[in-house]
């Protein structure tokens, strides 16, 4: 009996342990990306990827010089999107797209955290909760 307590007791010790050094492991938004100012894009839709732990757009942008870029767009998870009225089929690659949200740390990166979704051919939009912060 005390074996089999020992056991338990220590399994428990050792999922509690695992438990908290992977909450701790998730990282922070504001480490990767610049809290309090809003970047926003226009260009078209290259790929929708619907994974967890976080869904990504990436979208093709000309700028100011004519040259083309790819832009990151990091999103919630799915069940957080879903939640919020997106699913996988609302964007489409070719859609023409304006979002919005805090740029990457790193300007040559060209990345950008969700907070504002549009889609002018038919008025969709849409706002992640993060959009009230900005």
């Amino acid at each position: 009996m005390k074996y089999r307590l020992l056991v338990v007791a220590s399994s428990a010790c050792t999922l509690l342990t695992l438990g908290a050094g992977l909450a701790l492991a998730h990282h922070s938004a504001s480490a990767t990306y610049i809290q309090g100012k809003s970047v926003r894009i226009e260009g078209t839709l290259k790929e929708f990827i619907w994974r967890n732990p976080h869904s990504f757009i990436r979208v093709e942008v000309t700028d100011e010089k004519g040259a083309k870029q790819i832009w990151v767009i990091e999103g919630a998870a799915p069940q957080q999107l879903t939640e919020a009225g997106l699913t996988v089929n609302t964007l489409k690659p070719g859609d023409r797209v304006v979002v919005t949200g805090p740029p990457g740390r790193i300007a040559e990166d060209h990345r950008l955290l969700l907070h504002t979704l549009e889609r002018p051919s038919d008025g969709f939009k849409w706002m992640g909760p993060g959009a009230a912060l900005q």
